[in-house]
């Protein structure tokens, strides 16, 4: 109550003023006149006073109507807000601009990315549908037709601070005599409502797509397990069939191949449900497979290893190295009468490791039956795991068998880690 008699009487207060100032200049042009022009002036002075009161009261009730409360803040011309944005500089300017941007009747939007700021003027409601008022509405032939909106966004540490000025469009008289009827507390209203609930959309947005990254992360964990359970079970069957048979013909040889399957289970069943490991559990873990296989084969199968220790903590999928060996064996060297070697090596670049699988066994175009299953499945685990830059290449060994390389990106660690 106080604040709204204080704006009427302030209001009242200057034109009075401002009607005395005119009194005397009246006084000055009609001095030594008769006193017929007095009363008009008095009619006039009349009018403006009836006039300012209803600006007033029309005031006060606009502004309770928008803002449901009348005091010092609200029934002010000049209105600022401060709003903390949780966004780098150059995303707050962007929000900030649009937001300006979609205020009703605004023109003249100027804006400023390099010192992060945007000025722009928003008609006010026009009552005479665009037709000048009556000549003797003094006040709203004087009456002010736009107001300003000025934005300055201050960068800060992961957060900007938005600082918003809306003005009448006119100078420091305006305060005395006129009074917006709560257009610039609907103004700033109304873009602090436009930035907070883009603000919101963009948290939403980027909520909606942490859970759909989070979706996809699980998604490729099924897959690269799923990839995992298809890996050859035939092995384990068929090692357990030789050693049962060895067990009766050969009992020394069969605890030697139990033992090997021990330690191969001991490496392989901790990690069944991981999806990564490193080359040296792969390659403990393939060795103790060919140790197995060398029992079986006898002197048709033998083993050479290139590997420096220095790459033994490289990030690999599970049974990786493994799938290479079991297929150079099954296509390469099984149907080789006299079998062969089997070479792994490993070499460190300046932007990748390279992983080789090598064998001197039948080679390409021998009468060897293969799904191709294995190499497709690896080809999609290592999509998944080291990203899309990682793969496997099949090329022929010279003088004979193949050559399976599979290349790792040297960011692949933080890409595995970062998953």
């Amino acid at each position: 109550m106080f604040a709204s008699l204080a704006l009427i009487f302030r209001i009242l207060a200057a034109w009075a003023l401002a009607i005395v100032v005119a009194g005397f200049v009246w006084s000055g042009i009609f001095h030594g006149m008769d006193e017929g022009p007095g009363w008009v002036f008095a009619l006039l002075a009349l009018f403006l006073m009836i006039s300012a009161l209803g600006s007033s009261i029309t005031h006060l009730r606009r502004v309770w109507l928008v803002a449901g409360k009348l005091d010092a803040t609200t029934l002010s011309s000049r209105q600022r807000r401060q709003i903390e944005v949780p966004m780098d500089a150059g995303a707050a300017f962007d929000v900030v601009e649009k937001a300006i941007a979609e205020l009703p009747r605004v023109e003249d939007i100027e804006s400023a990315a390099g010192s992060l700021q945007v000025r722009a003027y928003v008609r006010r409601v026009d009552p005479y549908n665009g037709r000048p008022p009556s000549r003797w509405n003094l006040p709203a032939r004087l009456a002010i037709k736009r107001n300003s909106v000025l934005a300055t966004v201050t960068p800060g540490q992961g957060t900007c601070s938005v600082t918003l000025l809306f003005e009448p469009d006119a100078g420091v008289w305006a305060d005395l005599l006129a009074v917006d009827e709560g257009s610039n507390y609907e103004n700033a209203e109304a873009v602090s409502r436009a930035i907070t609930r883009r603000v919101a959309e963009q948290r939403r947005d980027e909520q909606a797509a942490a859970e759909q990254t989070a979706t996809e992360k699980e998604l490729s964990v099924a897959r690269l397990n799923l990839l995992h359970a298809q890996v050859e079970p035939h092995f384990l069957y068929n090692t357990l069939a030789n050693a049962q048979v060895l067990t009766r013909t050969d009992p020394p040889r069969a605890d030697q191949m139990l033992g090997h399957l021990i330690q191969y289970l001991r490496s392989s069943l901790p990690s069944v449900d991981e999806s990564m490991s490193t080359l040296g559990v792969e390659l403990e873990r393939t060795q103790a497979y060919l140790e197995i296989l060398k029992i079986r084969m006898g002197a048709r199968l033998a083993l050479q290893v290139d590997v420096p220790p220095a790459l033994h903590s490289l990030p690999l999928p599970s049974m990786a190295l493994q799938t290479l060996v079991e297929n150079a064996i099954k296509h390469g060297l099984e149907p080789k009468p006299g079998g062969g070697t089997v070479w792994i090596i490993a070499r460190s670049f300046d932007d990748h490791v390279t992983l080789t699988v090598a064998d001197d066994g039948l080679g390409f175009g021998q009468s060897t039956s293969g799904t191709g299953i294995g190499l497709k499945n690896l080809r999609e685990r290592l999509r998944l795991t080291c990203g899309e830059r990682a793969g496997v290449a099949i090329v022929s060994n010279f003088p004979s068998g193949v050559a399976a390389t599979i290349t790792l990106p040297r960011d692949a660690r933080e890409a595995i880690h970062a998953a």
